[in-house]
């Protein structure tokens, strides 16, 4: 009975239904609902849904572009399930099943939750993709080795993702001392707010440190708490935003 009287289906971006089904869809969003190393504000569980309901809003034509990018398919998936067992148990199953779509040639995008559930999406990439790097967009180092008791805290996550692909850090502006000399001993390209300023041609100065396979991972606090506020662990003079 579903027609124009009703609201579309949970779906990222709300396109026609044509170009939502699994089996013709380009691009397969995997929404991740998982909060559970969370050390400062508790939230991040609903930031899946909250970023779908809100992509609903948006005019589906692309001004730059002049096309419609969801013309190559546009599939959501149910919300992923934690995996109550462990953290690590949880980045197990997110690999698994990130690793399944790529395997039937899905363009991934996953959406968290904390920044945990980037470690999974990237071990299956890395798995299938040669030479692939890492464009973080991220406030905070993330390369403690190990946080209350885990490896696979938020606070480990780049640390996880530097063992299969060469990192390069964006917006970096929040790091331990042991983080800052680990990142500097082991040559990591990175760029703090000021930095990036002050490049004439900062997008291609990062695009340089890049391989041709780049695995973009985006941590929403990365962006000026004055345009995103609803982050675990906001910090203030970003790349992104006002200044």
């Amino acid at each position: 009975m579903a027609d124009e009287r009703f609201y579309p289906p949970f779906s990222f971006a709300a396109p026609p239904p044509q170009y939502t089904d699994y089996s013709r869809s380009r691009v397969v969003v995997l929404p991740v609902p998982y909060d559970s190393t969370t050390t400062g504000r508790a939230g991040a569980s609903d930031g899946p849904r909250a970023i779908i309901d809100a992509s609903e809003d948006m005019e589906l034509h692309d001004l730059a572009l002049g096309w419609e990018p969801y013309r190559a398919g546009i599939h959501t998936l149910p919300e992923l399930a934690a995996h109550t067992g462990s953290a690590q148990a949880m980045v197990e199953r997110i690999q698994e099943v990130v690793g399944e779509l790529l395997d039937e040639d899905k363009f991934v995008v996953t959406l968290g939750g904390e920044h945990t559930v980037a470690v999974g999406a990237l071990r299956a990439h890395a798995q299938r993709i040669s030479g692939l790097s890492v464009l973080a967009i991220d406030a905070h180092a993330d390369m403690r080795q190990e946080y209350l008791g885990t490896a696979y805290n938020h606070a480990c996550t780049l640390r996880r993702l530097s063992e299969h692909a060469a990192v390069v850090q964006v917006g970096l502006r929040s790091a331990s001392l042991e983080e800052a000399a680990y990142i500097r001993e082991q040559g990591m390209a990175f760029y703090s707010p000021e930095a990036l300023r002050g490049l004439a041609s900062g997008a291609q100065k990062v695009a340089a440190q890049l391989t041709e396979n780049v695995y973009i991972s985006i941590d929403l606090d990365a962006f000026d708490p004055s345009q995103v506020a609803a982050v675990g662990t906001p910090e203030p003079a970003a790349c992104f935003g006002t200044r």
